[in-house]
């Protein structure tokens, strides 16, 4: 024990002793504290309370006798006194247990005032025979529940528990010792532990330590120690720790019996706890003097340590310790500030001391990495460096890393900086700085096993303790390719793994593998980003990769990626990108991209600069011996490109046809677009299919004009210029200018179109000459058979219209006369019978002007026209109306003379019918009808 420092923690407050005021005039006998005051029980049944500072606050007559024992309550504010009274009777003990409730007075006199005692309990009963007391103890339960604990001289405790205010209490009595000899079995000590519901007291004599457990009825008693120890040296510790001392050394009691010891000597007159410190009044029997010891049992220090008189009573209270020594003065003594003990410390360079204080004293962790720190610097300053970055990693998450880095960044001292940066990540505060730095740091020691800890700890990557993308791109320029890969495949991050794998690699195998692993979304993203790269190299996988993130089984069709997304990948890879959207398109025939696929499709079919793999060297080999020509190689290159290039428009031209089904109006293309890739890469069977089905039949045979295809021309008019077909006669027309502009001798086919021409009346002969005429190489024996028949047909009807105009003349001057006959004669009605019911006809009768007579009953209401021509006239009124009608619709007259061979003979049977006159007469009434009456 002399090997343990003395420090002064702790100071005397009040500048020294202070004394008990005078208004406590006997002598004390217990004291208590609790609730900012103090209590004192003086011989003289008194009881005063003190303020801080010993202030005198106010008294009052407890007993009319001594004070033996009393106690301040914390929950509630009362006082419990234990006393000696008047004895009432012999029967009755005079002494008995009182309590005052401290919020509540009643007067005594005119100036003072006295707390209510609401209880008055007699301690010792039939029962309970009385003994000396020589301990007491209370424990506040649920309020207003108490436990006391009242030890006797005679070995017995008895205790009284419940709501004691209102006397709802029960009573049972505890055996320790029973002997004769009452010195050795008298209760000197108690204590109470409470563990959740578990309420154990420790009982102490001067020749045993008991532990009852007070939860069993009744209770049951476990001797811990065979040797107690005499009062005021029993005391509990704010772990529920029985504290003892004797002359030898103060001993500490568990449950389960004793525990450690301190060996401290000389005799124990006071024992205390206060703060996690051990108080103690020690008696030297050399000198007769008394010291006041304060211990630090966690870090084996004596805090303070002083020299006093006789002391009577030991009390805490203010966050002080108080001393009342027998001459009624008193000492205060409080803790100095953490500060000042530090600051104590670091002059004397007790850095551990001052970390344990600290660490003890469960300072905040600034505080404690403040000590750590100055200690570091203290080491460090000695050149003891790992010592001082021992200190300094107990300090991360406090203290800026970047003031130790910069004391360690000497290379002498890397292995140092290295365990303070892995310290660093593993408590995850490492930044990027920091990881860059210590994986410098395992490049530049090659120090492959700790990277391989640090980089492949499952808690390290896991938990992500450092920054993943800097420990990728610190390894990877440190060619630790292999580190870099695991943190990034670990970390999911896919496109460090694949850069790595490609770029500095050259691993194309295993990156399309890592793709083929990964999710269909994450999958599409890596292959945008590397696709070009890979379709470089790996062709053919490439495309297995794609096919099956679009065309995966069991997803819907709308959450797969379309072939149109992953274009770009082949922009230098045109053969490639067709080979994927063939095998797209055959196995996918519903895609909701099919129309920007087939467009694709038709611009790599019709391009003439597709880009050719290098021929194989077994190719290139030609001759016997090996060598090359290079003249028959590039025939041989050329041959193939050209195959190669017919077969795509063969391609082409299907992909148009198939593409646009007879049932639909629209193809599965832009047509727009597909004319302009055939037109500029001179696809002609993909210009006339389209034409065609557009039914542009001008722009068909344009095609074969521009190539001078005669034989494909007639073929092609023969085919679209059948009207009886849906085709277009003008064709004809079109196809005899482009002959009559030809310049050159082209008799044959102008023969066979003027056939045609003739067979459908398309032109007249005068146009047909005049076409023709342009054409210096054309004779007039082409088109002598050809007028001589359309002169005699002219002819023929010429005869024939005569022979109309003549009838009509005659019929028209014989309606003349019989309209002038009606106009001026009288007609004579000789029917004798009736055109309707064919009686005789009687009067009345109706005679009407087409010469038939009615009964006048037979025609009922309608008498103005004759009931036999009236349809026939109804008729004639109803065709004059729609031919008028007909005459306001423009589009009809003009779609008729565009349509018809002779548009001239269309506008003169309009005229003839009436249609086209600037007058228009009003609908001729009926005939004239007479009524004869006879």
């Amino acid at each position: 024990m002399y090997q343990w420092r003395k420090f002064e923690f702790f100071e005397e407050k009040y500048a020294g002793k202070r004394l008990v005021p005078d208004e406590v005039t006997g002598r004390i006998e217990c004291c208590s504290s609790g609730r900012g005051k103090i209590s004192v029980g003086c011989e003289d049944g008194t009881v005063s309370l003190l303020d801080r500072g010993f202030k005198f606050s106010y008294g009052f007559q407890a007993h009319t006798s001594s004070v033996l024992f009393l106690q301040q309550l914390k929950q509630r504010n009362f006082l419990l006194t234990v006393g000696e009274d008047e004895q009432i009777s012999p029967q009755l003990s005079s002494v008995c247990l009182k309590v005052f409730d401290l919020d509540k007075t009643q007067p005594e006199g005119p100036s003072t005032s006295i707390p209510d005692c609401i209880q008055i309990l007699r301690i010792f009963t039939n029962q309970f025979p009385e003994a000396k007391i020589t301990s007491f103890l209370v424990l506040e339960e649920a309020p207003p529940i108490l436990l006391i604990a009242i030890g006797l001289d005679n070995g017995c405790i008895y205790c009284i528990q419940g709501d004691i205010a209102r006397e709802r209490i029960k009573r049972f009595m505890l055996q320790v010792e029973n002997r004769q000899d009452k010195t050795q079995c008298s209760i000197t000590g108690m204590g109470f532990r409470v563990d959740g519901k578990t309420f154990q007291l420790f009982a102490v004599t001067p020749t045993s330590v008991s532990l009852f457990n007070l939860q069993t009825q009744p209770a049951s008693r476990q001797t811990l120690d065979q040797i107690g120890s005499n009062a005021n040296s029993v005391a509990m510790n704010d772990r529920l720790e029985l504290i003892i001392g004797r002359p030898e050394a103060v001993y500490f009691y568990e449950v389960d019996g004793r525990g450690p010891c301190w060996a401290f000597e000389g005799k124990k007159k006071f024992l205390g706890w206060f703060r996690g410190y051990l108080l103690c009044v020690i008696a030297d029997q050399r000198n007769g003097s008394n010291t006041f010891n304060i211990y630090d049992l966690k870090n084996r220090l004596i805090a303070h340590s002083i020299v006093v008189k006789e002391v009577s009573h030991m009390l805490c209270e203010w966050g002080s310790i108080l001393l009342i020594l027998k001459d009624k003065s008193a000492i205060c003594i409080g803790e100095k500030d953490m500060e000042s003990k530090l600051d104590m410390l670091f002059k004397k360079n007790l850095y551990t001391v001052a970390i344990n204080l600290v660490q003890s004293q469960q300072a905040d962790a600034a505080a404690t990495a403040e000590v750590l720190r100055k200690y570091g610097d203290h080491l460090y300053s000695k050149q003891d460096f790992d010592e001082a970055m021992a200190q300094y990693i107990h300090t991360i998450g406090h203290l800026e890393p970047s003031y130790v880095i910069q004391k360690f960044l000497d290379a002498q001292r890397i292995y140092n900086l290295t365990n303070y940066l892995e310290s660093l990540h593993e408590k995850g505060l490492g930044s990027k700085d920091h990881t860059t730095l210590l994986l410098n740091c395992y490049t530049k020691l090659k120090d492959v096993d700790k990277l391989n800890v640090f980089i492949k700890s499952e808690d390290g990557v896991g938990e992500h303790k450092f920054d993943v993308e800097t420990a990728i791109k610190v390894c990877r320029a440190a060619n630790y390719h292999e580190h870099a890969m695991y943190v990034a495949k670990k970390s999911g991050r896919h496109e460090w793994y694949l850069k790595i794998l490609l770029e500095d690699l050259g691993n194309y195998e295993e990156a399309l593998q890592y793709i083929s692993s990964l999710d269909q979304g994450q999958a599409g993203l890596t292959i945008k980003e590397y696709g070009k790269l890979l379709i470089e190299h790996k062709p053919i996988e490439t495309i297995g990769i794609l096919m099956k993130l679009c065309t995966e089984e069991g997803t819907h069709a709308y959450m797969l990626p379309s072939p149109v997304d992953f274009l770009n990948i082949f922009i230098h890879h045109p053969r490639s990108l067709m080979i994927f959207l063939e095998k797209y398109i055959n196995k996918v025939k519903d895609s909701p991209a099919q129309v920007e696929i087939h467009n694709t499709l038709l611009e790599l079919y019709l391009s003439t600069d597709l880009t050719f793999p290098l021929m194989s060297q077994s190719q290139a080999h030609i001759g016997e011996n090996g060598t090359s020509n290079g003249k028959l190689l590039q025939e041989h290159k050329d041959i193939k490109a050209e195959n190669d290039h017919q077969e795509r428009l063969a391609k082409g031209l299907v992909l148009l046809k198939h593409a646009w089904p007879s049932d639909q109006e629209q193809p599965l293309y832009d047509v727009d677009l597909a004319i302009i890739l055939c037109d500029m890469n001179g696809f002609k069977e993909g210009l006339l299919y389209l034409y065609e089905k557009l039914k542009l039949y001008k722009e068909v045979i344009a095609c074969y004009m521009r190539t001078h295809d005669h034989d494909g021309l007639i073929a092609c008019c023969k085919r679209l210029g059948d009207s009886g077909t849906g085709g277009d006669p003008t064709l004809w027309a079109d196809l005899l200018k482009y002959f009559g502009e030809l310049g050159e001798d082209c008799s044959k086919e102008v023969k066979e179109v003027l056939t045609y021409i003739e067979r459908d009346d398309i032109l007249p002969p005068i146009m047909v000459l005049q076409t023709l005429s342009s054409n210096p190489f054309l004779s007039l024996s082409v088109i002598k058979d050809y007028i001589s028949r359309k002169l005699e047909h002219e002819s023929k009807l010429i005869e024939e219209d005569r022979r109309m105009i003549d009838k009509y003349q005659e019929e028209t001057s014989t309606m003349r006369k019989e309209i002038q006959d009606l106009r001026t004669n009288a007609r004579i009605f000789q029917l004798s019978k009736c055109t309707f019911c064919t009686f005789t006809l009687d009067l009345p009768a109706v005679h009407f002007m087409c010469m038939h007579s009615f009964h006048q009953r037979c025609l009922g209401d309608n008498e103005k026209e004759c009931p036999e021509c009236a349809p026939e006239y109804r008729s004639v009124l109803e065709m004059k109306r729609n031919l008028e009608q007909n005459s306001k619709n423009q589009d009809q007259f003009f779609n008729q003379v565009k349509s018809s061979k002779d548009g001239f003979s269309v506008i003169a049977e309009y005229f003839g019918k009436g249609i086209i006159s600037k007058t228009s007469k009003g609908p001729a009434g009926p005939p004239n009808s007479t009524t004869t009456g006879f």
